[in-house]
């Protein structure tokens, strides 16, 4: 019975979780300083880019791909209790970070006409929780797999 309890428990943090990253994107105009908002809403086509201020949107994308890290690192641990995943989960959104920001800043600034594409895409894995999208069923079939 207290493994039902705690059970739900954890289910109930996971969705006030999702409930949190929902209000990360319902605010993310007002939260975070990215002029590219904006722009990728409207239509594109022959349009050139915003201007940005590198720094603002270092930080602010920085800001925002922490907050929805800590939330996915949080709920990967309700949902597995297992700190290896979570470790690892954590050293995996650094990394992803700091490959993902450098590419970004390099199509921007070193690109004569940055594919927007390739920006939209770059960014929406900066502004997006897709890793946790990925790492759970990833986690999930492993962990199945392992228990066999």
């Amino acid at each position: 019975m207290q493994n039902v309890i705690t059970n739900k428990k954890n289910l109930i943090l996971v969705g006030v979780l999702i409930f949190a990253l929902i209000l990360v994107r319902a605010f993310e105009s007002k939260l975070f300083y990215d002029p590219f908002l904006e722009f990728f809403h409207s239509e594109i086509q022959n349009k050139p880019l915003p201007k940005y201020d590198s720094f603002k949107l270092f930080f602010g994308l920085f800001f925002r791909y922490l907050i929805n890290s800590v939330i996915t690192v949080s709920i990967i641990y309700f949902l597995f209790k297992e700190t290896s995943i979570v470790k690892l989960t954590s050293f995996l959104l650094v990394v992803f970070f700091v490959i993902l920001i450098a590419a970004l800043f390099l199509v921007l600034n070193f690109s004569s006409q940055p594919d927007y594409l390739v920006v939209f895409y770059i960014r929406r894995f900066l502004i997006q929780p897709l890793f946790l999208i990925l790492f759970v069923p990833a986690f999930y079939y492993q962990k199945s797999v392992n228990n066999k």
